[in-house]
């Protein structure tokens, strides 16, 4: 079976208020830039982005689902999900894809409610406070980790 040359690109809640929303600590750039960026980035490695954005926890999970078969792996930025949700950790899990975890801010200088992510143990890669490049950096690391499991 061929490695579908697909990523799942996953924003959680609020995420699409980018540009809008505190700007002081997400930036000025939008979650069009976001995708455009991670697009671009996939692309020069060879693979497409198919985007999902939701503040509706299920909306993301059935993405997830979907993804199963039809994407080589996962970038998310689960916004809040992060700290709260077990269930999308289980959904990540349960799909046995790559997970690249992504924060645009530094959660860990953040509150002490987001410095726990229900997601980190079941990424594989995790960029945190690199404003929206981090995505960029997340996909290349992401590809790498899935480049290696092709190899294996």
């Amino acid at each position: 079976m061929t490695t579908p040359r697909r990523l799942l690109l996953v924003n959680g809640p609020n995420l699409n208020l980018l540009g809008i929303r505190e700007p002081a600590t997400y930036g000025h750039d939008t979650l069009a830039d976001v995708e455009r960026l991670v697009t671009d980035a996939a692309a020069a490695r060879g693979f497409e982005v198919t985007a999902v954005q939701s503040n509706h926890e299920g909306v993301l999970l059935d993405a997830i689902h979907a993804a199963r078969t039809a994407c080589a792996g996962i970038v998310i930025n689960p916004g809040g999900l992060t700290h709260t949700s077990v269930v999308l950790r289980d959904a990540l899990s349960g799909v046995a894809l790559p997970v690249a975890e992504v924060h645009i801010s530094n959660v860990y200088e953040r509150e002490e409610f987001r410095h726990h992510s229900y997601v980190h143990d079941v990424a594989a890669v995790h960029v945190i406070g690199e404003g929206i490049a981090g995505y960029a950096r997340a996909v290349g690391l992401l590809i790498d980790v899935i480049a290696g499991r092709a190899e294996g």
